[in-house]
């Protein structure tokens, strides 16, 4: 039995002169032919906002306990349902929260997806849609989340990149807590 909890509350995150850190992923694939080959294009994944009135990609709070690689990885198993390779940071953007009119500092990764779960923490609170990139851009609620976007497209579209398969890791998640769980067992 395996049993997945979302973390919630604020009291063990993370802060920088007063402004709460927050980590997330671009969860991305590559595109594959018939043949298997691949076509070079990417699609990336976008989750809806809790209430669904918003699209995103997935992110939340940085805990005291975790590396910001294990806390991008844990957003995006948490809120998207998906496992994978996180990559070099994106970037780093001051941005003001639209539901506490707070600043935050957000930090973004790109996630290669390797596996995407049948059952994950937040299922029944988002949706998840893989987009083509022209899409998401439109889509994606957050200014900042979109010039995140365009540094991955940039950073993918470069003709010296490489797979970062091999330089990157896939980061654990062997136990979650909370103080109010959002409880998935299977």
């Amino acid at each position: 039995m395996v049993c997945l909890v979302s973390r919630t509350g604020r009291q063990s995150q993370r802060y920088n002169k007063g402004r709460r850190l927050v980590v997330g992923c671009i969860p991305y694939r590559i595109k594959t032919s018939n043949d298997s080959k691949t076509s070079g294009e990417f699609e990336v994944l976008v989750i809806s906002s809790q209430k669904g009135h918003a699209l995103m990609f997935p992110k939340g709070g940085w805990e005291l306990d975790e590396s910001i690689e294990e806390a991008a990885s844990r957003e995006s198993l948490e809120e998207a349902g998906v496992v994978g390779n996180v990559e070099r940071q994106l970037g780093k953007w001051d941005f003001l929260s639209k539901s506490r009119g707070t600043f935050y500092e957000g930090l973004m990764f790109p996630m290669l997806v390797k596996e995407e779960l049948e059952l994950w923490p937040e299922q029944h609170l988002r949706q998840r849609t893989w987009m083509k990139v022209d899409e998401a851009r439109e889509a994606c609620r957050d200014w900042w989340m979109k010039e995140a976007l365009d540094v991955l497209v940039q950073r993918l579209s470069s003709p010296s990149r490489k797979p970062m398969e091999e330089k990157d890791k896939t980061i654990p998640l062997i136990s979650l807590s909370a103080e109010k769980p959002n409880l998935m067992c299977s």
